[in-house]
């Protein structure tokens, strides 16, 4: 499984799913909101807009990070806690479709737990 993918368990390509505007779970408690997620093979990722909780920080998780979807109560569920989301490299508009950055988060998180 690839770190920048969505888990097949978890979101099947055959139906649509737009996830803007989705809570977003961490491992330790809401994290955020979905500001945008993309949908390409290989190149997925959510942009989480942390709200008040990191001061209106925006982070980008990749696809793999998520473990459930819940369309009904408009949730996903994220593999990594607040602490690790927090820690991120910071995200940058300007930025964050370049190779280096994507790099940069993926030494970050690393390969996806099995």
């Amino acid at each position: 499984m690839e770190l920048w993918d969505y888990r097949p368990d978890v979101y099947d390509r055959s139906k649509p799913l737009d996830l803007a505007g989705y809570h977003v779970q961490a491992a330790d408690g809401k994290i955020g909101t979905v500001d945008e997620a993309t949908y390409e093979v290989g190149e997925s990722y959510l942009v989480v807009d942390t709200g008040p909780w990191i001061f209106g920080k925006k982070v980008m998780l990749p696809a793999s990070t998520i473990v459930s979807i819940e369309p009904n109560e408009r949730r996903v569920h994220v593999s990594r806690t607040k602490q690790e989301i927090k820690d991120a490299p910071e995200f940058d508009e300007g930025t964050f479709k370049e190779a280096e950055y994507r790099t940069r988060l993926t030494d970050y998180y690393g390969r996806p737990a099995v």
